[in-house]
């Protein structure tokens, strides 16, 4: 992975539970059948209400209908994203829809364990709520060695916090390619 994140942010409010990230009559398709697993990627963020999204007018969707990826590599949320049950669908549907990253104050741990364990998408977190501060389509670049978010369509800078080991994690694809790599299992 590039050690900078570039491209459009889409952005939602809080408590984006994992309904709302791939609903459930989503489920349906194979993880291992290629042509059925991109449909993760058509339906990916597709339960989000416009009432808790910080989308401009017109409810832009995250994936196009009747496409499988989205032009957006960042989502941005507030407090608590990933709520709900313990699906690991939801960031597998969202690395298969071609985001790279979540950024949120705060994710369920759930959903932060499994973006991580299986090496899905990298879930940082912001120093402060960037849901007011951003608005979907907005360019930005993630600099992953300063911990840095800069909004290149505003010019402006936020910081995140420090991620560890997170990144090497999601790179090996996930923990246990992670431990094989370096010799733990």
């Amino acid at each position: 992975m590039s050690k900078k994140i570039t491209g459009k942010v889409f952005v939602v409010g809080n408590d984006i539970d994992t309904d709302q990230i791939i609903p459930a009559e989503h489920l349906v398709y194979s993880l291992d059948d290629p042509e059925e697993r991109r449909y993760y990627g058509r339906y990916a963020l597709s339960g989000v209400p416009e009432a808790q999204s910080g989308l401009p007018k017109g409810n832009i969707p995250f994936t196009p209908q009747d496409q499988f990826e989205s032009e957006f590599k960042v989502i941005i949320g507030g407090k608590n994203f990933g709520c709900g049950s313990s699906r690991e669908h939801a960031p597998f549907a969202l690395q298969v829809a071609g985001a790279e990253a979540v950024i949120a104050t705060g994710y369920a741990r759930i959903f932060y364990r499994n973006a991580v364990d299986g090496g899905f998408i990298i879930p940082f977190e912001s120093e402060e709520d960037l849901v007011k501060e951003f608005t979907t389509g907005d360019e930005v670049e993630i600099d992953r060695d300063n911990s840095v978010l800069n909004n290149l369509t505003s010019g402006k800078s936020y910081p995140l916090k420090k991620l560890g080991d997170v990144v090497k994690i999601v790179e090996a694809g996930g923990i246990f390619k992670y431990a094989e790599k370096n010799g733990m299992i």
